[in-house]
Order: C-alpha cells, then sequence, then structure tokens
C-alpha cells in the first residue's frame, strides 16, 4: 500500500505544480490585460486548489499510516538522518502551511470587489504557496517513481 500512495503522490505533485502554474501565469495575463474574471479563471483556480488539497491529504496518509520514515521519526524523533528530519517536520510543515496560503488566498480573492484585484490576489497568493511547495519538494529524491 506504501508504494501505491508513494507512486500516486510523487505522479500528483507534478498535475499540482503545473497547474498552480497555469493559474498564476492566466491570472497574471488577466490582471495585466484587465480582462473579467471569467467562469473559466475560477474553474483552473478551483482545480488547481482541489488538486493541492488532495495531494496533502495523500501526503497526511503516507505519513500519519504508511511511511517507514515517519514511523522512525515518530519513534526516535530527530535523531538520525536528514531525510528523517525533513520528512519528519520540514516537509509536512511547509506543505501545510502552502495549503493554507492557497486557501487564503483563494477566500480573499473571492471577497475582492475587482475582478483585478482578484487576478492580484490570486496572483500573490498562488505564487507564494508555489514557492512554499518549491522548497519543499525532496528535490533528492526520484522526480519520478517507477513501479
Amino acid at each position: 500500500m506504501y508504494h501505491i500512495f508513494l507512486l500516486i503522490h510523487s505522479f500528483l505533485r507534478w498535475a499540482v505544480l503545473f497547474s498552480l502554474l497555469y493559474v498564476i501565469f492566466s491570472h497574471l495575463a488577466g490582471w495585466f490585460s484587465k480582462r473579467v474574471y471569467s467562469k473559466a479563471d475560477n474553474l483552473a483556480q478551483s482545480i488547481a486548489k482541489s488538486l493541492t488539497e488532495i495531494q496533502l491529504l495523500l501526503g497526511f496518509v503516507l505519513y500519519f499510516v504508511f511511511s517507514p520514515i515517519t514511523q522512525i521519526f515518530f519513534k526516535n524523533g530527530l535523531q538520525g538522518s536528514h531525510e528523517i528530519w525533513f520528512f519528519g517536520i520540514y516537509h509536512i510543515a511547509m506543505m501545510f502551511l502552502a495549503v493554507v496560503m492557497l486557501n487564503i488566498g483563494s477566500a480573499v480573492a473571492k471577497r475582492a470587489q475587482t475582478d483585478a484585484v482578484k487576478f492580484k490576489n490570486i496572483v500573490i497568493y498562488f505564487s507564494v504557496t508555489l514557492l512554499l511547495i518549491i522548497l519543499a519538494i525532496p528535490w533528492f529524491r526520484p522526480l519520478l517513481r517507477d513501479f
């Protein structure tokens, strides 16, 4: 089960990254071109947000149920390798913070009075989210997992 969840989590990361990039650039274009905020803009934002939240839930399942690395962390604390510290504290904290920022940004944008402010809020909050995610990805691991 662990390998299946890890594989899905690994592949879904790319969907999250690309969807966030798409939303950031499309909303940046909307902001600078002063276009009307459309249903397509809202749909893209909702898809990126949903993918990111699903990724977090998969990460929680890995963290609390299946991961042998976090099991070692729960038993021994921070004693051990860099990998144990990374997955035991840093990765989950940064990813959780990223999803919090994403949800705050979505809520702030939803309450915006003008389309330009909506676009601007999404660009800012989703960019911060993307940065946090990029900083928390274990780049020392394989970029694509195999079966």
